[in-house]
């Protein structure tokens, strides 16, 4: 009886999984959170350290492997404390933004892997205002799971780029 009951438990276990999997190929919408690491590189390399951020991304399946994509997170670049060459100390306060950005995904006819351009808007907090947003970026999603690396461009007063790699689930 034992094994019967085993049996049957493993059949509807797989039933359930390949069930599952089956409908979220055919998913058009997709939500869920995600978490990302920024690495600074040019002007932004020498005042500030590792940025780590935190958000929630959604996609939207169009036809032919096109798709719209959006998120909006919250990131923070601590700040560095540097010498100015005259044996002073200069301490460079903590850059934090809100990050909202819209932008188009395509799925390359190699199998999981995608492309992606995001723009918008990146709101300094602190009063420091708004800064524009370029974000080119290739990843990969395995069922739910979603791994990407970037090149994060905010544009104010400069540019402030970062290297970015970005996990997350969706649902």
């Amino acid at each position: 009886m034992k094994k019967i009951l085993s049996t049957i438990t493993g059949m509807l276990l797989i039933l359930c999984v390949t069930s599952s999997i089956s409908k979220a190929q055919l998913k058009r919408f997709s939500i869920g959170p995600f978490v990302e690491a920024g690495f600074p590189v040019g002007d932004l390399k020498d005042t500030h350290n590792t940025g780590y951020g935190i958000g929630l991304g959604a996609d939207i399946k169009l036809i032919g492997g096109l798709g719209v994509t959006g998120s909006v997170s919250y990131m923070r670049f601590g700040g560095k404390s540097v010498s100015d060459g005259m044996g002073n100390n200069v301490k460079y306060d903590a850059l934090s933004a809100v990050p909202v950005r819209v932008g188009l995904k395509y799925k390359l006819p190699i199998p999981l892997l995608y492309v992606k351009v995001e723009g918008g808007a990146a709101n300094l907090t602190g009063g420091d205002g708004t800064a524009a947003i370029f974000a080119p970026g290739i990843g990969i999603r395995v069922l739910g799971f979603d791994l990407e690396g970037k090149y994060e461009a905010w544009f104010k007063d400069g540019t402030m780029g970062f290297f970015g790699l970005k996990a997350g689930w969706n649902f």
